[in-house]
């Protein structure tokens, strides 16, 4: 897990995402990213929190807004995401660059 975790994190930084990390151990970092296109959201840049549990990727990773985002799958006090899609349907063929392509666009 922990080679996977690293190179899923190296995938992300790739990406036109820009990712802080918080913890040299990969577990807690940040993402900037912008609204998607043709939504509510668009022009729109949020900072989202990202932790991986230790046995990260057979569980998913935890997502919260750290800048105050109206969404009705957010809470709007802690900035939580209460994604269904993410827990329901994760599984290990996923990454974290699905999150950000894939699962919070549909949010």
């Amino acid at each position: 897990p922990t080679r996977r975790r690293s190179m899923d994190i190296m995938k992300l930084m790739m990406t036109d995402y820009k990712v802080d990390m918080v913890k040299d151990d990969g577990s807690n970092f940040y993402v900037i990213f912008h609204g998607p296109k043709e939504t509510a959201y668009e022009g729109g840049t949020w900072k989202v929190h990202v932790g991986l549990p230790a046995d990260y990727p057979f569980r998913s990773p935890s997502i919260g807004f750290k800048n105050r985002i109206y969404h009705p799958n957010v809470d709007e006090m802690s900035g939580s995401v209460c994604l269904d899609v993410i827990n329901q349907t994760w599984s290990p063929m996923f990454d974290l660059v699905n999150i950000f392509d894939v699962f919070l666009p549909q949010l």
